[in-house]
This record gives structure tokens, C-alpha cells and sequence, in this order.
């Protein structure tokens, strides 16, 4: 059994708005602590229905504990501050380096969704590599700028928003590619 898109959507997108609605009216530890614990059970969901955890929420669940529990053990904001730049340098990394061994590593997270030729993934995932890596020079410079109410908008608005932009922009690139065409 596996959930559908819409609910699977709405899943991914659920640590980030307990995370926000916490921190509007806790407060950015309450909100880190509500993120911690939302996030751990997103992904036990998931894995209930699915039987496996994709590598991205994986990723993003590993750096939430970690630097979740830095925000709260020392009970600094730097560090779920610097969470966003992190799991965007991971993603990056992985992808430029598959890049560089000339491996579009976006075919295994979004081979069932689209066919494409092994040159628009290899393509694909370097545009995505250099998204992600554009994404955490962003959040070091907005975290590092803007007073914390400021980031956490930028963090729920503006990241989300940049990455659907970048991801419909990407559409014709895959329309160009695709292994049929």
C-alpha cells in the first residue's frame, strides 16, 4: 500500500508548517522541539504505508534531530538556522558529485515520474545540484542578515517558493529530454 501524491505532499509539507505555526505562537524552541517531533512522525507515516524512506527525507529528518537538538540542548537559534544550509549543501553535494562521474542521480528519485535521456538526467541533476547549492549561500545570507521572524518567513515562504519557481521552470527543460521525444 502507498499513500497518495496529494497525501504524501501534504506530509512533506507538514514539519514545515507545525514548525511556523510554532514558532508564531511559542516560540522559535517550542517550534524546533514541534518540528523535531512532527518530523519523526511524517516519517514513521510514510514508512508505514511505503516500506521505505526516500534518501531526501531521510536526509532531512537526520539533519532536523541533529541540529534540532544543538537548538535545544544549547539552546542557540544558530544552529536550526543553519539546518536549511546543510540539508541544501547535502543535496547539492550528492548531485555534483554524481555529476561529475557523469551520473544524473535524480533518475532514481524521479525515474517513475519522467523518462528521460540519460543526457537530461545527467542535465537535470547538475541544474538541481547548483539550485541546491544557490539555495544554502541564500539561507547563510538571509539567517546571517535579517532579525529571526524575518527568517523564519524567508525559511517557510521563501525556500518553498523559490523551489517550486525553479521546479516549474525546469519543465520544458524536461519536455526537451524526455526519452520518447
Amino acid at each position: 500500500m502507498s499513500l497518495n501524491p496529494q497525501t504524501k505532499f501534504t506530509l512533506d509539507l507538514l514539519p514545515l508548517a507545525v514548525f511556523f505555526a510554532g514558532y508564531k505562537w511559542l516560540g522559535l524552541y517550542a517550534a524546533t522541539a514541534l518540528l523535531m517531533g512532527v518530523t519523526v512522525v511524517v516519517i514513521a507515516i510514510i514508512y508505514l504505508f511505503e516500506r521505505k524512506i526516500a534518501l531526501a527525507p531521510l536526509i532531512t529528518a537526520i539533519v532536523v534531530g541533529i541540529f534540532g537538538g544543538l537548538t535545544l540542548w544549547f539552546h542557540n537559534d544558530t544552529f536550526i538556522k543553519i539546518k536549511p544550509t546543510l540539508v541544501n549543501l547535502t543535496f547539492a553535494g550528492i548531485l555534483l558529485t554524481g555529476c561529475y562521474y557523469k551520473k544524473g542521480l535524480l533518475k532514481p528519485v524521479l525515474g517513475l515520474a519522467f523518462d528521460l535521456t540519460e543526457r537530461g538526467w545527467w542535465l537535470l541533476s547538475r541544474r538541481w545540484g547548483f539550485f541546491f547549492l544557490a539555495m544554502a549561500m541564500l539561507n547563510e545570507l538571509v539567517w546571517r542578515n535579517v532579525s529571526t521572524d524575518l527568517w523564519v518567513d524567508f525559511k517557510v515562504f521563501g525556500l518553498i517558493g523559490l523551489t517550486f519557481v525553479f521546479a516549474v521552470l525546469q519543465l520544458g527543460f524536461i519536455q526537451k529530454h524526455l526519452a520518447n521525444s
